[in-house]
């Protein structure tokens, strides 16, 4: 409740929330919502600029631009939760083993980490999805693996300060085993920068899936994805740019939403900023 009034008086975040929500709505709801079916092809209709007919204009093929970015926007969801949900589950494992533990385990968990993060995330993507069959399962598993190094950081730095605090050190001394330690007092004061940042990987994941898809490895042909849709238009920006440029502003809209909202989430969550609204000036000296 406490962080819903924090939250709230946040405009921006809010708008972001918004963003969120019709996200979902449009995921969730998007095969009622199409006006045409996304594969259907009418080469008559190739290339017609946007219309009463075609809101968004059609594409070289003639399928609809408009049903084509309602259904890509599930696709864009899903990216967004099953990776970060792999992130978040490797991510917040280790950093928790790394930080609760220290020693070798720590040591080894950390150089893990570094040489994750020494390469460059695109990069790294590329020649992970290129090692395999190209395909959405490949691009879900492989920005989650990625993005696991960030997430235990995080989680190790916050572990660390947690594990010397009283509450855990008593719980310690009275015998509780280190599995339950971790997972009734540990774990659930370490989550809040994490589930931050996983909010604003959300915004990331999208982009990379986009980016994978741009390049033609990651949603395959003719799977409406926002990423291989800009390609798709790329040779007609042109003649034809409403092909790209659609799926690029649901691009932008998503990963703006995502930001803004995890920006606010971010001040709502911690304390010492949840009052800024309504502080005073100290009187001049």
């Amino acid at each position: 409740m406490e962080l819903w009034k924090a939250l709230k008086h946040r405009r921006l975040a809010m708008a972001g929330g918004a963003v969120i929500v019709l996200l979902v709505v449009v995921g969730i709801a998007g095969p009622w919502l199409a006006p045409y079916d996304p594969l259907d092809q009418d080469l008559a209709k190739s290339l017609h600029s946007p219309s009463w007919e075609h809101w968004f204009g059609t594409d070289s093929f003639g399928r609809d631009i408009l049903s084509r970015v309602l259904y890509g926007a599930r696709i864009s969801l899903l990216v967004g939760i099953a990776s970060q949900g792999i992130a978040f589950s490797l991510g917040v494992a280790m950093g928790l083993v790394s930080g609760y533990y220290g020693g070798k385990v720590d040591a080894l968990i950390m150089r893990l980490a570094d040489v994750t993060l020494a390469f460059p995330t695109l990069l790294l993507l590329i020649a992970i999805t290129a090692a395999f069959q190209p395909g959405l399962t490949v691009v879900f598993v492989a920005i989650g693996i990625v993005g696991w190094a960030g997430l235990a950081r995080l989680v190790r730095s916050q572990t660390l300060v947690v594990r010397e605090l009283d509450f855990v050190q008593a719980a310690r001394a009275l015998g509780m085993n280190d599995l339950r330690l971790l997972a009734r007092h540990v774990l659930p004061n370490t989550l809040a920068p994490a589930i931050i940042a996983v909010t604003l990987g959300m915004a990331g994941a999208i982009l990379l899936e986009a980016a994978l898809s741009f390049i033609g490895l990651g949603a395959q042909p003719p799977t409406p994805s926002w990423g291989s849709m800009i390609s798709d238009g790329r040779d007609f920006l042109r003649t034809a740019p409403w092909i790209s440029v659609f799926p690029g502003l649901a691009i932008g809209l998503v990963v703006l939403g995502f930001n803004l909202f995890g920006d606010g989430l971010r001040d709502a969550m911690d304390p010492r900023l949840r009052g800024g609204a309504r502080r005073v000036a100290p009187p001049p000296t």
